[in-house]
């Protein structure tokens, strides 16, 4: 199990929180990502590499309504 970093960033792009989360790899961290901070823009980070970034902000309902 790899230790990532979650920083969920503002409107101008500064940190607003940060967490911990564990996953076997990059895929499985990302999504775990996206089903705990859905609605936020999120980078994730393994140590210093920057793993990515994902903007669920944009991101609308299941089946594109709403």
């Amino acid at each position: 199990m790899a230790h990532y970093r979650i920083y969920c960033l503002d409107g101008a792009d500064r940190v607003a929180s940060a967490d911990w989360i564990e996953a076997g790899d990059d895929a499985a961290a990302i999504a775990g990502v996206r089903e705990r901070w859905a609605g936020y823009k999120c980078e994730l980070w393994d140590g210093k590499r920057l793993v990515g970034r994902v903007d669920l902000r944009a991101e609308g309902p299941p089946g594109g309504a709403g």
